[in-house]
């Protein structure tokens, strides 16, 4: 009888211990944050120069973590002059007033929408460099296409989504949609004003995590 007492103790406090382990796991769990899904609209970029010409001008940051235009010289994820994006990880081009590079920040392309390209691919990502930047300069070869006359129109090329790695390791997805001041759905390069962008985003805030 003594001996079916104390397998019944030692039954209900190995109960017991378990319980709590898994309660106090439980309530040391950290929840995860929610993913943010954004329009950012009329960021203004403009540059100098140009056509030939030495460019200049001030790069406009700005860090998904806040979800805003920033002038910090270390805070920021990517930066926008003209029709060039630049990020916060390698090196610099060395073009005028361009900014350091004190980041991890990374980028690539992917071909979809955003509602298709769900997770990231850790193995695509590339940094800016002296030869050039991660996002492609040029018609066609980055995130637009410019038509050339009679219309001189630059448009975001369809269906390419940018995946960046931001300085602190977390993710961001983009889609820009508009070149020009109030994103119109049939722009105008002669009444329009540029550079304006306008885009979407959706930004997982949990490190560690490669899906949207």
């Amino acid at each position: 009888m003594k001996t079916i007492k104390t397998i019944k103790f030692l039954t209900l406090a190995a109960l017991f211990i378990g319980f709590t382990s898994c309660s106090s796991d439980d309530d040391n769990s950290t929840p995860l944050l929610e993913i943010e899904s954004e329009t950012v609209s009329n960021l203004h970029a403009p540059q100098t120069g140009g056509q030939g010409q030495p460019v200049s001008g001030v790069f406009v940051k700005f860090d998904f973590a806040t979800g805003q235009i920033t002038t910090s010289d270390t805070d920021w994820d990517i930066a926008f002059r003209g029709t060039s994006i630049i990020v916060n990880g390698g090196t610099t081009l060395g073009t005028t007033d361009e900014p350091n590079r004190t980041g991890g920040a990374a980028v690539y392309i992917a071909n979809g929408t955003m509602a298709s390209v769900t997770s990231v691919d850790v193995s695509l990502f590339t940094q800016d460099s002296d030869t050039g930047y991660a996002i492609p300069t040029g018609s066609d070869n980055g995130w637009y296409s410019y038509a050339g006359p009679p219309t001189h129109l630059i448009t975001p090329i369809p269906g390419k989504i940018f995946i960046f790695k931001t300085r602190n390791g977390s993710y961001a997805k983009v889609e820009i949609l508009s070149y020009y001041e109030n994103a119109p759905v049939n722009p105008d390069a002669f009444v329009d004003e540029t550079p304006y962008y306008t885009f979407n985003y959706v930004y997982q805030p949990n490190i560690g995590i490669t899906t949207f």
